[in-house]
Parts: structure tokens; sequence; C-alpha cells
């Protein structure tokens, strides 16, 4: 049998028709594409920076680690509103509450200063694996 020579239009025709889409999948697209603007994107990385270095410096002892603390604990305790990029109105504009996330890094604080002069001792038992001794 002889195989059927298709026309330019036969062969192209395809490639010229609609997609369709679905309302919901046209809808959920739309929907993430406003949730996180490029704005908001900045924000969040704004925050979690802050709240990354105030994690992480802490219960900082060298000098750089300190001031680094420093700067995210005088951001995010600031009250000030009339930057753009407060902590308040990062807050205001991601839907978060920030006296709730100032409680919750306070505690934060606490435990990493009190956790400071902590030594863990461990030791080896007799199968060769580490076994914590003590917390003290």
């Amino acid at each position: 049998m002889k195989d059927r020579e298709y026309t330019a239009e036969e062969r192209l025709g395809g490639l010229f028709q609609p997609d369709t889409l679905l309302p919901s999948q046209f809808f959920d697209r739309v929907r993430r594409r406003v949730e996180h603007d490029g704005e908001r994107r900045l924000m969040i990385a704004v925050l979690e920076d802050a709240v990354d270095v105030y994690r992480k410096q802490a219960a900082a002892q060298e000098t750089r680690g300190q001031q680094l603390f420093r700067e995210a604990e005088d951001w995010i305790e600031d009250p000030d509103r009339t930057w753009l990029f407060s902590f308040e109105n990062i807050c205001d504009v991601l839907d978060i509450d920030s006296s709730y996330v100032r409680r919750g890094l306070h505690a934060w604080k606490e435990r990493a200063r009190r956790g400071q002069g902590k030594r863990i001792a461990l030791h080896t038992d007799d199968d060769g694996e580490l076994r914590q001794a003590s917390g003290d």
C-alpha cells in the first residue's frame, strides 16, 4: 500500500490550532502569580534573612556575629511603619502577626543564650557508638 502524501496545510494545520485551557487551570495560574508577585517575594526574602540571622547569631561570641545580630534585632524590634520594607509593613503585607514573631524570636534568643555555656559530654559505649553522658 502506498502512503498518502499530505499537503503542507494538512501537516502544519495542527500547529495553529488553539490550545484548550480549563477555567480552573487559568485561574489557578493567575492566583499563584498574584500571591507571589515580585514585591512579595522580595519581602519574604528580607523577612527570612532577618529571622535566619537572628537565630544563627543570637548567642554569637565574635564581634561580627554580634553586630549582625544587633542589626537584625534592631530591624525586628523597630515599630516604625514609615519605611516600605520595615518589619511591621512586611508582616502586614504578608498577613503575619508581628508581635507573635517577636515573642517567638525572644524565646529563641533566651534559649540560645542560656545554652551558650553548656557543654555536652559524649562518650563511646562498648559497641563504639557515641552516647550523650551529660548536658551540663
